[in-house]
């Protein structure tokens, strides 16, 4: 099975740029490539999944 596909909203928490992505989800974690945002924020974001 590759996992189940879901709509992923990240908003970076420095800048406020925010990006929707699709991504598989497997298990507990979701895999959508995202490395960081235009900022160059690598790690301080708001994640939600729809």
């Amino acid at each position: 099975m590759n996992g189940l596909r879901v709509k992923v909203r990240i908003r970076c928490k420095h800048c406020g740029e925010k990006f929707v992505l699709r991504g598989r989800k497997e298990k507990e974690r979701v895999e959508t490539g995202f490395k960081q945002c235009l900022c160059n924020n690598k790690s301080d974001f708001d994640i939600e999944m729809e």
